[in-house]
């Protein structure tokens, strides 16, 4: 992303253990050092597959270090130099910015300066917000930064990625507070994009279309981050519940549970998150998941979740929108899914709208050659990639499993509908759904 701007030394937390630190001199390769006392800790893992914990060479150097840390950030360089403005960092590049950020980032991770650690991780400190003052902070999230109301000592330092505007809370006592110290977030707040794309397509109901596909996806018994969504004062927002949370036993505090994506699993620039751009396939995907702890029902999620993202046209279902928890020992699994948004209500003709065949899949089916264009897409491209993939059962079986499912699964979620629901935007999807089963359903 950004240009370097910053020479240093960055301390790596997860829950209050010193995991080692990131340095990045000033005329050598970057490096990740593992601590010694790490390899002794009973939750000792290494910080990512692209970043291996090895005891008698606890050194990592290379452009894997800086691709992890800078896949941290939001991929927007929009959103980066409005980070760099309302934290005055030296650059939007991931040191900088992390140095400014860093205490709560997707997954475990925390980054501290040397000499610093982790205060009150065992308390949960928050300042309760009422709906105006969660109001303020989305509007501040997406303001200019000379419309940004000024920083204070409780100013969110927190770091999301992705490309859409977003923010997040900790949901405290049946309210929304602001985090401080070293508490965690529980939620994310997301907002409408608007026009996006060199087509201005219009996603001005993302919420809505993201809050349906999770439970679409949900009803096909895929497990997904629970989302609700929120209106306050006159903004619209999409609360997600972070699954890389979760409470302490004694309801003490909140725990980071580590995770990371698979650009950041594969050593991969967030520039590159797409396939058709150098990122991961389904193919390198599943033979990472060939070593999941839970190998065989992760294997079978990823591939029917692309499966159902074609039905759904979820085009942007790229490297960094698929995730893995990181276990003690070096184990891992698949999280559940999470930023799926179907392309049919933006499909067609006019202003604001995507041409049949210009809906490309982010990754692509296999068959003699390699096929991202969603409407050239056939049964037989499916079942190829799925058997590619190394799936031991039935590829066949896979697909019809799915399509016996659709028609409950429409008929699930219209019932789960609020009744303000926009009408358009629901009938769009569910008709897609349905065209997409009668392709799949003629065996060429």
């Amino acid at each position: 992303m950004g240009r370097r701007s910053h020479t240093g030394t960055l301390c790596t937390w997860l829950n209050g253990e010193f995991v080692g630190e990131w340095a990045l001199p000033r005329h050598t390769d970057a490096s990740f050092t593992y601590h010694a006392g790490w390899f002794a800790s009973a939750a000792f893992r290494s910080l990512s597959l692209s970043l291996p914990a090895v005891e008698s060479n606890p050194a990592v150097k290379g452009q894997a270090v800086n691709n992890y840390f800078d896949n941290l950030l939001p991929d927007s360089e929009v959103i980066r130099r409005r980070l760099q403005a309302k934290f005055k960092t030296t650059g939007t590049d991931a040191f900088a910015l992390l140095a400014a950020v860093g205490r709560d980032c997707v997954g475990a991770v925390q980054l501290l300066p040397p000499g610093e650690s982790p205060q009150g991780i065992d308390t949960i400190a928050c300042t309760p917000l009422d709906a105006a003052g969660v109001e303020r902070l989305l509007l501040q999230t997406v303001a200019s930064p000379s419309g940004m109301a000024p920083d204070d000592e409780d100013d969110l330092r927190l770091s999301i990625a992705g490309a859409q505007e977003k923010t997040a809370l900790i949901r405290h006592d049946g309210r929304w507070c602001r985090p401080l110290g070293s508490t965690p977030t529980t939620h994310i707040f997301k907002l409408p994009p608007g026009l996006v794309g060199n087509r201005r397509a219009d996603m001005t109901t993302s919420v809505e279309n993201e809050w349906l596909c999770s439970r679409i996806m949900a009803a096909y018994g895929l497990p997904t981050a629970h989302c609700e969504m929120a209106t306050f004062g006159v903004t619209k927002a999409l609360i997600v519940e972070r699954f890389d949370r979760r409470l302490a036993s004694a309801d003490t505090h909140w725990l980071r549970l580590p995770q990371e994506d698979f650009c950041q699993a594969t050593g991969t620039p967030s520039s590159q998150k797409y396939e058709a751009d150098g990122g991961p396939g389904m193919m390198r995907i599943a033979a990472i998941l060939a070593n999941s702890s839970q190998r065989d029902d992760d294997l079978r999620r990823f591939l029917s979740t692309q499966i159902v993202f074609w039905m759904l046209r979820a085009t942007d279902g790229h490297a960094k929108n698929f995730s893995l928890f990181l276990q003690a020992g070096d184990r891992y699994r698949l999280t559940p899914l999470y930023d799926v948004l179907s392309a049919w209500p933006v499909i067609g003709h006019g202003a604001n709208r995507i041409a049949l065949q210009k809906a490309n899949m982010a990754m692509a089916w296999l068959g003699e050659n390699r096929h991202y264009h969603a409407h050239a897409m056939q049964r037989r491209h499916l079942v190829a990639t799925v058997l590619k993939c190394g799936y031991g059962a039935s590829p066949e079986t896979l697909v019809d499993e799915l399509l016996a499912q659709t028609a409950g699964v429409i008929d699930r979620v219209t019932g789960e509908l609020p009744e303000d629901f926009p009408a358009a935007l629901a009938d769009a999807i569910f008709e897609g759904l349905r065209s997409s089963a009668r392709q799949l359903a003629q065996r060429d």
